[in-house]
């Protein structure tokens, strides 16, 4: 049964402990007690041209961030070699821009096979809006999953960024699942947007049917256009809106991504999990600190589940 905006809003009215019952029986009717663990590499931060206002990255910002140019593929080895140490299985190659130079594509080729060589672990990337010929490329080197997120709601998008077109984005994600590689798109929430927006995000993503739907939460970095915004979104709102992903995507993985070690208590990250989230974005993001990954595995272990 398909149900509309106007249920799911009603949903948001109930009582978190119900809710969290109602998605939590959902996830284990759909999953094993496994939680997928990944790790991301900032192969290039900084001096972005896109405007999105939330982002350290982008130039119109005046976040205080240390950019440095492409790494080189030895260091990005050594990454994901240190991050399938720490449990991770997933490794994930991100870079900065709307889409890399030339030079640097070539120079990101040769870090997929190096990642996607690792037994163990298998390689991602998010590297922007590619162009038909950069996606066949990246899956000829090795992509299995590539990461692009609608970020918000077609409707809240241009209040977020105007350098590019929601469609860019949903564009993107479908032709990497043209040419065989899964897809991980996924969102922020705490910008500004309301319930109907996040509802509309989740309608969005069950549309594109992504295997991975990362769940950020802004974390209001100084400098940018987003600073002050802490209180956009408590921790209830939080959890609730989990649950409510989850019953709009029974078949996704929800992934814990930025923000959830500054934005919910300990406690709460387990409700989160109890709620639906059933993969981690493990070690530090792009340009703030992450989690420790013995805590998360001491923190699932209490929830009767396993890093997979």
């Amino acid at each position: 049964m398909e149900y509309t905006k106007e249920y799911y809003l009603k949903m948001y009215e109930k009582p978190l402990t119900e809710l969290i019952e109602l998605s939590n029986k959902i996830t284990k009717e759909n999953f094993d007690n496994k939680v997928e663990a990944c790790s991301i590499i900032s192969a290039k931060t900084g001096a972005c041209s896109e405007n999105c206002k939330y982002c350290a990255q982008s130039k119109h910002n005046h976040a205080e961030i240390q950019c440095h140019p492409l790494l080189d593929t030895e260091t990005v080895k050594k990454a994901a070699l240190s991050a399938k140490e720490n449990g991770a299985t997933r490794f994930c190659i991100v870079t900065s821009g709307r889409v890399p130079s030339d030079s640097d594509f070539e120079k990101i080729l040769e870090m997929i096979r190096q990642v996607a060589s690792i037994d163990g672990i298998h390689c991602c990337a998010s590297l922007g809006l590619l162009s038909e010929e950069q996606v066949k490329r990246i899956k000829e080197a090795g992509v299995e999953r590539y990461n692009h997120n609608i970020n918000t709601s077609e409707n809240y998008h241009k209040s977020i960024c105007t350098t590019h077109k929601f469609s860019d984005r949903v564009n993107t994600v479908k032709m990497i699942q043209k040419y065989g590689m899964e897809a991980c798109c996924g969102v922020i929430i705490g910008m500004g947007e309301t319930r109907e927006d996040r509802i509309d995000m989740a309608f969005s993503l069950k549309e594109l049917n992504p295997k991975t739907v990362p769940i950020n939460f802004l974390n209001p970095i100084k400098g940018t256009q987003l600073e002050g915004y802490e209180n956009k979104i408590d921790e209830e709102e939080i959890l609730k809106t989990i649950c409510i992903f989850r019953m709009i995507l029974p078949n996704a993985m929800l992934r814990y991504a930025g923000g959830r070690t500054t934005r919910l208590s300990e406690a709460n990250q387990k409700l989160g999990i109890q709620a639906g989230i059933n993969s981690l974005l493990v070690g530090n993001y792009l340009t703030t600190a992450g989690s420790n990954s013995k805590e998360d595995k001491e923190m699932l272990k209490e929830l009767n589940l396993v890093m997979e």
